[in-house]
């Protein structure tokens, strides 16, 4: 038997934040789906909207932060998912542009978002050479090489375990696929 007042307490709560999780989940998931259009957008060299798109999902998310807190928002798979993809998203921009990769200023990611970010970024660095080699550009492929390398070299100092562990293991096979890339660009004689 519940003390009735306590009962309508647990009531409300559990209403209150049901709706929280639904609206985090709903903006979470068009973060996402933006994301995914930008890093495509990048594939294309369409510089100028991934831009665009990349300063959208920061307004959108500082827009979360604001209305959410950081601690209620991690706990949303869906939010962690959309800040991993955006990291993705971001960071690429930033190895395609040869900009360092750094905190983005104001959003309160946690580090797996980063790093599982940063790590599936290396597959797309794949998906982007192989587009560059079918356009003749041979030396563009050696240098998203040499950045994989340089950054696979930067997240072997950490000792990462389970999930993380799981797309750092996915990046050095992507650090492979480029390493053949380029090797077979170098015996066709290719520069």
């Amino acid at each position: 038997m519940f003390n009735q007042k306590f009962l309508a307490g647990l009531k409300t709560s559990y209403q209150e934040a049901n709706s929280e999780r639904r609206q985090i989940i709903s903006a979470s998931n068009n973060i996402l789906f933006e994301a995914k259009k930008t890093i495509f957008a990048l594939q294309k060299s369409d510089f100028k909207k991934a831009e665009s798109n990349l300063k959208e999902m920061e307004a959108d998310f500082l827009a979360l932060e604001k209305k959410f807190s950081p601690n209620r928002l991690n706990k949303e798979g869906a939010f962690k998912a959309a800040a991993e993809e955006y990291m993705e998203a971001k960071t690429f921009f930033l190895i395609i542009k040869d900009k360092k990769i750094e905190e983005v200023k104001g959003l309160n990611f946690d580090y797996e978002a980063y790093l599982g970010g940063v790590c599936d970024m290396i597959g797309e660095l794949v998906r982007y050479a192989t587009n560059q080699a079918a356009q003749g550009r041979f030396a563009v492929v050696a240098k998203v090489k040499k950045k994989a390398e340089v950054i696979m070299e930067d997240l072997a100092d950490f000792d990462m375990t389970s999930y993380l562990r799981t797309k750092y293991d996915q990046a050095r096979g992507h650090l492979r696929k480029l390493e053949q890339m380029a090797y077979e660009i170098k015996l066709r004689g290719r520069k």
